[in-house]
Order: C-alpha cells, then sequence, then structure tokens
C-alpha cells in the first residue's frame, strides 16, 4: 500500500494521574519505627534512615550517597543535603523528630570525626558493627522487607513507599502541592501529583458506605 489508512485514526489517550507506588499511613510508620529496637547501633541507623527518606521526601539513591558532611547546623537546625538525580543538589531542613534520630545515630556510631564518610554504613555480618562502606540500594531494601515484616506490615513496600508516604502525609495535613513538589525536588508538580494518594483514603471511606 502506498499510505497507511489507518495513520490517521488517534485512539484514547493514556493518562496516568496516581502512581503505582505502595505508600503506609502514618499509623504504620509510627508502628514500623517504634518496633525498631533503638537501642542497637543498627536499629538506630536504620530509624535515621527511613526517617530521612519519610521526612526529606529524598529517593533512595540520595540517602545513600549521603556523606557525614552532608548533615550540618544552620539556623540552630540540623539539615541535610542532598545529591538527586540529574546531579541536583537538594538541601532540607530536619523534622524535629529525624534531627533526634540523627543525632542519635551519629553519637552512637562515633562518624562524626569521619566528615567525608559515608552517612548510612552496612554492617558486618550478623554482627551491630558497621563498616567503612555505604550501604547499598539493595541493602536499604532488605533491610526495609524485614523491618516491615517484623513490624507486622502487610502491604508489600519498597524504598520509593517513604517518599509517596512522606508527601501525602504533607499534603493530607494542609501542605500545598507546589511546596511538596519543592521539598520534593520535582521538575513539576505533575510528577508530585502522582504521589499524592490522599484519594485512597476517601475510595476507603465511600466504599464502607456500601451497606451490604
Amino acid at each position: 500500500m502506498p499510505s497507511n489508512a489507518a495513520a490517521a485514526v488517534r485512539g484514547p489517550r493514556y493518562s496516568v494521574k496516581t502512581g503505582k507506588t505502595p505508600v503506609l499511613s502514618a499509623s504504620e510508620v509510627r508502628d514500623l519505627v517504634e518496633s525498631i529496637d533503638a537501642e542497637s547501633l543498627l536499629g538506630m541507623r536504620d530509624r535515621a534512615l527511613i526517617g530521612t527518606m519519610v521526612y526529606t521526601f529524598a529517593r533512595v539513591g540520595a540517602v545513600t550517597r549521603l556523606r557525614v558532611e552532608d548533615v550540618y547546623t544552620q539556623r540552630r537546625r540540623l539539615w541535610v543535603r542532598l545529591d538527586e538525580k540529574g546531579g541536583k543538589r537538594h538541601e532540607m531542613p530536619c523534622h524535629h523528630r529525624l534531627e533526634e534520630w540523627l543525632y542519635d545515630y551519629l553519637e552512637a556510631a562515633g562518624i562524626a570525626d569521619d566528615p567525608a564518610g559515608p552517612l548510612f554504613r552496612s554492617a558486618r555480618a550478623a554482627t551491630d558493627t558497621l563498616t567503612s562502606r555505604p550501604m547499598s540500594q539493595a541493602d536499604v531494601y532488605r533491610m526495609i522487607r524485614r523491618r516491615a515484616e517484623a513490624a507486622g506490615i502487610a502491604t508489600t513496600i519498597g524504598c520509593h513507599s517513604f517518599r509517596a508516604t512522606g508527601i501525602t502525609e504533607y499534603l493530607l495535613n494542609g501542605g500545598k502541592l507546589e511546596i511538596a513538589q519543592q521539598m520534593a525536588n520535582h521538575e513539576s508538580s505533575r510528577t508530585t501529583g502522582l504521589y499524592d494518594r490522599r484519594g485512597d483514603q476517601i475510595k476507603l471511606d465511600e466504599v464502607e458506605r456500601i451497606g451490604i
């Protein structure tokens, strides 16, 4: 055929308005954190790492690249300096809970005098001793799955779930989408909107009205 007769036909546009990343409720995040043994060094590390992803909306890659010197004091508060994808540097003030968890971890780990060293370090097998190597993304994923199972969380979450959970909870508590966009370091608010899962709660509330 000299030309495609169907070339001018346009099908319906496929538009994704909600992301597929599993999210947790605020109570589930609290249950997860409270189930971690905060008396052990690895417990303090894991609590601080999860808190960093939740409260700064950071990607796991940026968290595993953090160095000790990227946690610093400014205006009497603790801040974190994140190197996000695309070479973008992003600075975020710490929520007061994250600030406490980071201080506890840094003191227990004794790594404050190694500013160029990795912040979240891997552990020697079956010990509470840290190495000088950073955790990999695979290490973080395995830790999250192990901690979630121990906390009795049935949702199959991953590293990105904490970014989506943090953004959703921020918006549920009156936060603005454009500010969430800045905090998440997104180019477009449309991208941030994919992490907004407030509609899930509306659906859950409404489905309970089916009085059968």
